[in-house]
């Protein structure tokens, strides 16, 4: 898996320097919801990332936010998100990262996650200890739920918001802090080498939780991923360092 994981590497790094020269500069914006923003930049990150990937392996499928390409039965597919962490890019925040991971006949074997601001890089392949910029890392090891850190996504429909906030609301009774960062593949880097203990969300999309599913469960923790019936594509996901029991 060495070369799909430095390919990934590779195409990340790249996505994240365009991301970065474009940061706090004027944006063309795609689409605007009640709970999320498209915006150019989205799209000409994958295009990049697109571009690098199947130039080195043409036989290969692309599933990402912003479209797919390529057979989508091929054995081997990547699952991109260009730029999670949207609303944070176009507001300023600069809490964003580029996701990218490698199933192959369904199975995820590699995941990079790359936080061109922090210049954070994460990465792993099936059955190795996955590494920040080099240096392996694990899952925290905190068993009380009342020093746990998490963080409890909300979304973003009105549905995901409902199901989401009760959930909030009693975790910040029973742990030390929750958190809303704006990232879920970052929340996912972020417990995979012990920043977080654990991260939950009611509705989420593959490609922002790929990279991060193989991060975490290299490094220790637990990934529990079901689909909704109610939504397409969409997950249910509590991700933890596997020690805590968040009574859910």
């Amino acid at each position: 898996m060495k070369h799909y994981l430095d390919a990934a590497e590779k195409a990340a790094r790249a996505a994240g320097e365009l991301l970065r020269q474009n940061f706090k500069h004027p944006l063309r914006v795609n689409s605007a919801e009640a709970h999320d923003i498209k915006l150019e930049i989205d799209v000409l990150a994958q295009d990049l990332i697109t571009k690098l990937l199947l130039k080195e392996f043409p036989g290969h499928a692309l599933y990402g936010e912003e479209g797919i390409v390529g057979d989508q039965s091929s054995e081997h597919q990547w699952v991109v998100d260009p730029l999670d962490g949207t609303v944070n890019y176009f507001y300023g925040i600069p809490h964003f990262c580029i996701s990218i991971a490698l199933r192959l006949r369904g199975e995820i074997m590699v995941g990079v996650i790359y936080d061109p601001i922090r210049e954070e890089m994460w990465t792993g392949q099936k059955g190795e200890t996955p590494r920040l910029n080099g240096h392996h890392f694990h899952v925290s090891e905190r068993a009380d739920l009342a020093e746990a850190v998490i963080s409890v996504g909300l979304s973003k429909t009105d549905d995901t918001i409902e199901a989401g906030l009760p959930l909030l609301q009693r975790m910040i009774h029973r742990v030390r802090k929750c958190r809303l960062l704006g990232s879920a593949a970052l929340d996912m880097a972020y417990v995979a080498c012990g920043r977080l203990d654990a991260y939950i969300e009611q509705g989420i999309s593959l490609w922002d939780i790929a990279a991060g599913w193989l991060l975490i469960e290299t490094a220790g923790g637990t990934v529990d991923l079901r689909p909704r019936e109610d939504m397409k594509d969409k997950y249910r996901i509590v991700a933890s360092n596997g020690a805590i029991d968040l009574k859910l």
